[in-house]
């Protein structure tokens, strides 16, 4: 569980605190008290809470504020992220002369929706083949790529950006081969994907589930070609057959418009897709926000 998402606990106030809720899910309860605070008695104390936009927060279908001053922002947009302020007033009174002095504190949180980021995998496996010339080799590069897509086409996934290169390679003891070396990306919006997310919000959820199982299929595809290849002894082996141990796989991440990746800032949440803040915006899949002075802000896609 991420420390940052504390969706049944009061969160006390703490200095500096910063609290990524993900978007479209509650926030976690703040508590207008500090931790010291509230083991004491407090007498008439009153609650006043400030949003981001500088405005008090009311009872609203998003806001919830009890009676004794704890906040929860249900269904989290970007739009929401900033400063939330809560001052608390309360009374002390001395015993002796009934003499009331009243006191005040504030209690400030930074909040900042967050959502996963979306993953594809960069993948490499190299064949063996008899030639760099010849058409042989562009027909293995389109039937491999035909058979991986129809491998991971259920889950709305599906290979862009291939390409290949063939290579001499002097193999110990072995002499001298050629060899394709072939890279592409697995990808999980294939055309239609949006149809597996049934409405779901947090469709990255889904699409990143899927991503994984597509990986884990690839991977288990060329581990049978390594199997068949050192165990089918009765057949001859094939002059193009893939390498064993060649396959490699790097997840790739990126965020959605108007969320970026910021370890410096967002130490806590450094592999969440945080909402750009104001002066800052992020118009494609990148993983970094840019800079826009003009930008007042969070979650912008555009410079204006």
């Amino acid at each position: 569980m991420r420390a940052w998402v504390l969706l049944s606990a009061v969160l006390w106030y703490l200095t500096g605190v910063k609290i990524y809720v993900k978007l479209h899910h509650n926030s976690p309860i703040l508590a207008c008290m500090d931790f010291k605070r509230a083991k004491k008695e407090t007498v008439d104390p009153t609650y006043t809470w400030i949003g981001p936009n500088e405005k008090p927060l009311t009872e609203n279908n998003r806001i919830n504020i009890t009676k004794t001053g704890k906040l929860k922002v249900k269904d989290f947009l970007e739009a929401l992220s900033g400063l939330y302020t809560c001052t608390l007033s309360y009374k002390t009174v001395r015993a002796e002369t009934q003499e009331e002095t009243i006191v005040k504190q504030r209690y400030d949180f930074m909040i900042f929706a967050y959502r996963e980021p979306d993953y594809s995998y960069q993948m490499a496996v190299r064949f063996t083949t008899k030639s760099c010339e010849g058409k042989y080799n562009d027909l293995l590069f389109r039937v491999l790529k035909k058979i991986l897509d129809n491998l991971i086409s259920d889950l709305s996934c599906h290979v862009i950006e291939p390409s290949y290169k063939c290579h001499f390679v002097k193999i110990p003891q072995h002499g001298l081969i050629h060899e394709l070396f072939i890279a592409f990306q697995v990808n999980p919006f294939a055309p239609g994907w949006k149809g597996i997310c049934n409405d779901s919000a947090d469709c990255e959820d889904i699409t990143n589930r899927n991503i994984l199982q597509a990986r884990d299929r690839i991977e288990e595809f060329f581990r049978s070609q390594a199997y068949i290849y050192y165990h089918d002894f009765n057949k001859t082996i094939p002059a193009m057959h893939f390498v064993d141990h060649s396959f490699q796989v790097v997840r790739m991440d990126s965020c959605r418009p108007g969320f970026g990746k910021n370890e410096g800032l967002h130490s806590n949440c450094a592999s969440c897709c945080v909402v750009c803040g104001p002066r800052t915006f992020s118009p494609d899949v990148d993983v970094t926000c840019q800079s826009c002075i003009s930008i007042r802000i969070y979650g912008a896609k555009s410079c204006t």
